[in-house]
């Protein structure tokens, strides 16, 4: 069956759209009227903004020149990068703290008609100029990362290992960045689109604020992201059409708006920006009153993919506690997800908890000693392995022992803080890069909830279903609720029009069987949403009722739907 799944969706929006270096110098020759500000986010590429627009000015400031010495940045920065190779601790700096007072004042003064101001905190130097923000998506700035182009807020640390300058832009740059951004809005007059640096795209910034308001009273997909893992299958090959000359790919990002972009369909161009500009400006219709309130201008659920299907086990894992992250990283929640088995291959299984009257002392010695090189962990020894079938779905607070089995294609449902596992154990595996992954077995050791043991996995996180409502054509069941995860999960199967309301929290849904289905507003709100199979999908808070039916008449479907939980 051809493939229907979409990797680029779009939000439809009309306005003035320049394309092309020349097009976007002319236009912004034409509207300013003194100097002009190119505010650029992380990953820019702002010697390209210069060539471009350089000729039309006497005079260039670029901020990086304003900048503090490199050496007082990385001391400012230290603490929270860490020695640790992955994690360092959540910043509260600010991005006007990385700049030097005398030479920022300086700049200011330097100001004139005819000055242009290139990058990050342009609009700091020179706040009464006509402002232009250069975007970026995260998973570009990953890109170049890997290319070795861009460096880091103050830092020149484009040669440094690609986990380093992640770490520095997840804990401290893209926050200031995007603190900043947040508070910019109201001011920037054109938007600039250099994700591809060989068709920049320009904006301006009343079709930008259209799109972004029409995304977020409809339901609407980021862009998905994918990517090669050590243990990466072939699934996702043939039902999302990837290469296939690629040797796997293992993940897939398709609901992180911190990490995912979001497109603008603008006059048959799109348009790309981070998803998480949506949740800064939109983000009591996205995510609902009660949500906001508790989280602010974060969205708490993820949704990607893991897929093993002809490929091998994930690494053995646990994932920090609530207090754990918060006092060894500075994050307000933890990693709490849970494992729902899209698909399934002969001898599927799962590892989840340990088993019945483990010794966890000679379990962490086992580990150490494997870390060391000494022995292979016999991981089922330890860690109970379960059969996994289709449509099972197992449930992992944080400190549970897991990794999903070859030959499974996972939907993972999780809280949205996606970078702090702590590997236990690697199959004596190496990375794509030919080199060991980290392994954090004394981390590991710290948050283990030994108490999840076989019984209380059986009892408590494998396959916890629930019938809780249904009719002609359908019915619905709660897959799981875990006390110590806010994520409410529930399936959905469907051969009719099923109704559903939002209760003010943002939905996230994944079709989890079926070709097709839509997603329709009673009263009109939106037009009618085509989905297609393992596409998630997110419905703002604001749309109120939606309902969800089959494309083909008398097909049976399902969906997996996700959202906070207040009331248990």
């Amino acid at each position: 069956m051809k493939s229907n799944y979409d990797k680029y969706p779009a939000t439809a929006v009309s306005g003035a759209l320049y394309l092309g270096w020349s097009a976007i110098a002319s236009r912004l020759m034409e509207e300013r009227r003194g100097p002009l500000a190119v505010d650029c986010y992380a990953g820019v590429y702002e010697d390209d903004v210069e060539k471009a627009l350089a000729s039309s000015f006497s005079s260039i400031i670029r901020t990086r020149s304003l900048m503090k010495p490199e050496s007082a940045v990385r001391a400012m920065t230290a603490r929270f990068m860490t020695d640790d190779v992955l994690f360092g601790y959540v910043s509260p700096l600010r991005l006007e703290e990385f700049f030097d007072a005398e030479l920022l004042e300086d700049a200011r003064a330097r100001v004139d008609d005819n000055t242009l101001i290139i990058g990050p905190g342009a609009a700091i130097v020179a706040p009464g100029a006509t402002l232009v923000y250069a975007d970026m998506a995260r998973w570009e700035i990953q890109q170049r990362f890997r290319a070795h182009k861009v460096c880091g807020l103050g830092v020149n640390n484009a040669r440094e290992p690609v986990s380093i300058q992640y770490k520095r832009g997840y804990f401290i740059d893209w926050r200031a960045l995007d603190y900043y951004k947040d508070g910019l809005f109201s001011r920037i007059r054109w938007f600039l689109d250099t994700n591809d640096a060989l068709r920049p795209k320009l904006i301006d910034s009343d079709t930008f604020r259209r799109g972004m308001a029409k995304t977020a009273r409809k339901p609407f997909r980021v862009v998905p992201f994918f990517d090669p893992a050590p243990w990466g299958g072939q699934w996702m090959k043939e039902v999302c059409d990837l290469d296939r000359k690629k040797i796997n790919f293992g993940w897939c990002f398709d609901c992180v708006p911190e990490e995912n972009s979001l497109l603008l369909d603008v006059e048959g161009e799109k348009v790309e920006f981070p998803a998480n500009d949506l949740v800064l400006l939109h983000s009591r219709e996205l995510l609902g009153v009660p949500v906001e309130g508790r989280f602010g201008k974060d969205f708490p659920i993820r949704f990607d993919f893991l897929d093993t299907m002809g490929g091998g086990n994930l690494s053995l894992q646990v994932h920090p506690t609530t207090q754990f992250i918060r006092e060894q990283f500075g994050m307000p929640y933890t990693q709490d997800e849970s494992y729902y088995l899209l698909d399934a291959g002969q001898g599927a299984s799962v590892f989840l908890g340990v088993r019945e009257g483990v010794d966890r002392e000679a379990m962490m010695e086992d580990l150490r000693a494997a870390q060391r090189g000494e022995i292979s962990f016999d991981a089922e020894k330890y860690i109970n392995r379960i059969p996994a079938h289709k449509h099972d779905h197992f449930l992992i607070p944080g400190g549970t022992i897991h990794c999903s089995g070859a030959n499974a294609m996972v939907l993972e449902i999780s809280a949205t803080p996606n970078l702090f596992t702590f590997k236990l154990w690697d199959w004596n595996r190496l990375g794509l890069d030919g080199k060991p992954r980290p392994i954090n077995v004394e981390r590991g050791g710290k948050v283990i909830q030994w108490e999840r043991n076989t019984e209380y996995v059986y009892k408590n996180l494998a396959n916890h279903f629930e019938k809780i409502a249904g009719g002609e054509g359908w019915e619905e069941i709660r897959t799981g609720l875990h006390p110590a995860e806010f994520i409410e999960t529930r399936r959905v199967r469907f051969s009719t029009k099923v109704s559903f309301e939002t209760a003010d929290s943002v939905q996230v849904l994944n079709l989890v069987e079926g070709k097709a289905a839509v997603v329709e507003s009673p009263d009109g709100r939106f037009e009618p949403f085509e989905v297609h199979y393992a596409e998630t999908f997110i419905i703002p808070a604001c749309v109120g009722a939606f309902t969800l039916r089959p494309v083909e008449s008398g097909e049976t479907c399902m969906a997996m739907r996700a959202f906070v939980r207040f009331n248990p």
